[in-house]
């Protein structure tokens, strides 16, 4: 019976050393709830299908002062500028979810495509003046966030910001080129017209970065900078983007432009920013899979990362609060157990299909121990902790009320269609009331070191969510969902 259901999800997998998965967390409906947050964050002219009918049309003029059609795409957080950076990221974590576990979730697939694809019509649109300039960012920051709007009816200036060869942004063009290319995975085999297009965008975008190399923090300054600097610099992004056109093409130059870059990063994190791990363990594949001897090192360096995180590895460097969640940095420190549970999933994938297990010093790593850790991280997250609170809005019975997020906390426009100036939107920042309008499936920051956390707008580090959290949950809930409802794959 097991192995039947492997053949019908195309999962070459084995089934021994099967890890119990907790009864009484339904992560098909986490699953389902963490894609429809994407549709809270939808800039543009919304489907007739939208689930979230609290939301409606905005930003319908953006890019027409600098005569482009930049409509479409999402805002990243809690606030209403469409950042390219964090938005391509999304999208590609998006689509690896949905490549790697998209057969398990046969009930959620088309959503998970139609959040991808939402992203990814907007990035074709970014991509529109190559080979002369990548569109990055709409909004300006700094006005954005002295102002309280709905995007329904925003009044702050929807300024256009590009990268061009004088100045250069081989980290976002880098970002968006993965993006576009594991999303041509996706489509493929639906939509091939479609998914020619979004490899040959990518290409093009590849080009760009690594023809023209720079930091985007450098060349755009204060519009990207605090809010989404590239700390990590750019040689993650060349090294992520090749990986993904390796993917998207099979063209041998890809893996070989990834091997000169000859990176050891050393890096302990996985985020927006910093891609080394996803690198590694997107290109590890190669070898644990398909035996390419040329991949090898990527093999070694994923395990590296690997060990940093795991308890009781002799090379940890992670930190884990009380309560048991893995702890990195504020603001928003559930962006990183979102990425790194998703990386541990993946790799104990391979693992299980290549009948392989690995070691830090001297301790034993079986899929099984990779599994445990992803359980126990997004069980916290679903409420299974101290405070016992589903950090996933609408998720559970007690989840957080007064997100720090302008179009969940300010009435609806069908509510009152009336528009809610600058100013006068902060009197629904300062009040105690819970948000009127519930941003299903959001996952906000969370808490602190000391498994403590704080149900309060002004405290944006723990109450304020994003898609780049979100997007990595996606695979790892399908993974969860799947196994839960057709048997114990791993």
């Amino acid at each position: 019976m097991l192995s039947l259901k492997i053949v019908i999800l195309g999962l070459l997998v084995a089934i021994s050393d099967a890890v119990a998965i907790p009864a009484n967390i339904n992560y098909k409906d986490a699953l389902s709830k963490s894609i429809i947050f994407f549709e809270g964050q939808r800039s543009g002219k919304l489907p007739p299908n939208q689930t979230l009918t609290w939301r409606a049309n905005s930003a319908l003029s953006d890019g027409a002062a600098d005569n482009v059609d930049l409509t479409g795409g999402y805002y990243d957080a809690g606030d209403n500028v469409k950042f390219g950076f964090p938005m391509a990221f999304s999208v590609t974590m998006l689509s690896w979810s949905v490549i790697e576990f998209g057969k398990l979730i046969p009930a959620d697939i088309d959503k998970a495509r139609e959040a991808i694809r939402w992203g990814t019509d907007y990035l074709l649109k970014a991509c529109s003046a190559l080979p002369d300039a990548i569109y990055v960012q709409v909004g300006d920051p700094t006005s954005e966030h002295q102002c309280w709007e709905r995007p329904e009816n925003m009044s702050t200036q929807r300024s256009v910001y590009k990268i061009t060869p004088s100045n250069p942004g081989s980290d976002v063009a880098g970002e968006t080129a993965a993006a576009l290319a594991a999303a041509s995975l996706v489509f493929h085999k639906i939509d091939h017209k479609y998914a020619k297009t979004l490899r040959e965008t990518a290409k093009k975008a590849f080009t760009f970065a690594e023809s023209h190399r720079g930091s985007y923090s450098d060349s755009l300054s204060s519009a990207v900078c605090p809010y989404y600097c590239s700390y990590s610099g750019f040689q993650d992004e060349l090294l992520w983007a090749a990986g993904w056109l390796y993917k998207a093409t099979h063209n041998a130059s890809y893996l070989n432009f990834a091997q000169s870059l000859n990176v050891d990063s050393n890096a302990d994190t996985f985020s927006w920013d910093n891609k080394f791990p996803g690198a590694d363990i997107l290109l590890a594949q190669d070898f644990i899979i398909n035996k390419n001897q040329a991949a090898s090192s990527y093999k070694q360096q994923a395990e590296k990362f690997l060990c940093t995180v795991l308890p009781n590895s002799p090379t940890l460097s992670a930190k884990y609060t009380a309560g048991g969640l893995l702890y990195k940095m504020t603001p928003s420190n559930l962006q990183y157990v979102t990425s790194t549970s998703f990386l541990l999933g993946v790799y104990a994938k391979y693992l299980r299909i290549s009948r392989r297990t690995f070691s830090c010093g001297n301790m034993v790593v079986t899929p099984s121990v990779l599994i445990r850790l992803v359980e126990k991280q997004i069980g916290y997250i679903l409420g299974h902790n101290p405070q016992a609170l589903s950090y996933m809005v609408d998720f559970g019975n007690n989840f957080p009320l007064h997100i720090h997020h302008r179009g969940s906390s300010i009435p609806s426009v069908h509510a009152d269609a009336q528009a809610i100036g600058c100013d006068e939107g902060f009197q629904y920042y300062n009040t105690s009331n819970p948000n009127p309008n519930i941003l299903t499936g959001a996952v906000v920051g969370g808490p602190d070191e000391n498994d403590s956390f704080a149900d309060d707008r002004d405290n944006y580090s723990q109450s304020e969510p994003a898609t780049y959290i979100n997007a990595p949950l996606v695979g790892t809930l399908a993974f969860l969902a799947g196994d839960q409802v057709l048997g114990k794959l791993f």
